[in-house]
C-alpha cells in the first residue's frame, strides 16, 4: 500500500510530508484522510509544540488527483471530496491549537496553495508558485480559497487572481502579503529548521490563544473582539508560561516556556 504521507514527531516537532512525488503530492482519499489523522495526532500529543506541512520531491501539493477524479471506480465525488476531504484538514488547521508552518518547497497548486495559506505562517523557496489552477478546469477555488485569499492581499487581487489562474512566484506572492517569506532554495532547509526550532521553545500556549484571538476577529465586529481579547488574554495571564516569561524578564535571564 502507498505510504501518502511520512509524519514524525522528534524533539516536540511533528512533521507531516505529503508523500506522493511522482504526482507532484496531489491528494488522493487515502492522503487526505491520513493528513487529517496526522493533524488530530499532532493536537491531541501534549509532546508536540509546532506542526509542520510540506511535501516530499519538488512540489508541495499539486491539489487535487485528477486521475482519481477522472476514473469512475475511484472518484468519490465533488461533495465527498470537499466534505470529507478538504474540508476537515482546513478547519483541522485553524483549530489547532499550536502554531502550524507551511514549508512549501514547490508548486503549490489548487487545493494545494489554499491549504498551505490556510497555515499559520507560510515560508517557500523562491522557486516555488502558488496557482489558483481551478479555472483552467471550469473549477472554483475550494479548501478554504475564497475566504482566505481575500482577507490576505484584497478582494480585487485574490478575484483576479482567481479567475486568471495566474502563477505567483513566492517572491511576488511575499511582497503581496500572501505569504510570509520566501527564501532562496539552497537556504530553504536551514531556515526551516531554524523558524521551527524557534517557535517550539517559545511560549506556545500563548501563541495558541493568539491563533484563536486571530481566528474569532476574522468574524467579530470590533466590540466582540475587545471582548474577546480580554477573555483570552485573562487565559493568557493566567499560564505557566507567561509567570515564567514574567519571572524570567525581572531576573534578566532566559525563559524556559513549557507550552503550558
Amino acid at each position: 500500500m502507498e505510504e501518502t504521507i511520512f509524519f514524525t514527531k522528534t524533539n516536540g516537532i511533528g512533521k507531516i510530508i505529503l508523500n506522493r512525488p511522482k504526482s507532484y503530492n496531489s491528494f488522493n482519499r487515502s492522503m487526505a484522510f491520513a493528513v487529517q489523522k496526522a493533524l488530530r495526532d499532532c493536537n491531541e500529543d501534549p509532546e508536540i509544540r509546532v506542526v509542520v506541512i510540506s511535501g516530499e520531491g519538488k512540489a508541495f501539493c499539486a491539489g487535487q488527483d485528477l486521475v482519481e477524479v477522472t476514473n469512475p471506480e475511484l472518484h468519490p465525488g465533488f461533495k465527498a471530496i470537499l466534505e470529507e476531504h478538504y474540508g476537515p484538514i482546513i478547519l483541522a488547521i485553524r483549530n489547532l491549537e499550536k502554531p502550524v508552518l507551511a514549508a512549501v518547497n514547490g508548486v503549490a497548486a489548487g487545493a494545494g496553495a489554499n491549504i498551505a495559506l490556510a497555515c499559520d505562517i507560510v515560508v517557500a523557496t523562491e522557486s516555488a508558485n502558488f496557482i489558483q489552477a481551478f479555472s483552467a478546469i471550469g473549477l472554483i477555488p475550494d479548501s478554504g480559497g475564497t475566504y482566505f485569499l481575500p482577507k490576505l492581499i484584497g478582494f480585487q487581487k485574490a478575484l483576479a487572481i482567481s479567475m486568471l489562474g495566474d502563477k505567483i512566484s513566492a517572491i511576488e506572492a511575499e511582497k503581496m502579503g500572501m505569504i510570509y517569506k520566501s527564501i532562496p532554495d539552497e537556504e530553504f532547509r536551514n531556515f526551516v529548521e531554524n523558524l521551527t526550532e524557534n517557535l517550539r521553545n517559545m511560549p506556545t500556549y500563548g501563541l495558541a490563544l493568539t491563533k484563536k484571538a486571530f481566528n474569532e476577529g476574522l468574524n467579530h465586529t470590533l466590540e466582540q473582539q475587545l471582548e474577546a481579547e480580554t477573555r483570552l488574554q485573562i487565559e493568557a495571564s493566567e499560564s505557566e508560561d507567561c509567570k515564567e516569561g514574567i519571572q524570567a524578564f525581572l531576573e534578566k535571564r532566559k525563559p524556559v516556556f513549557k507550552g503550558k
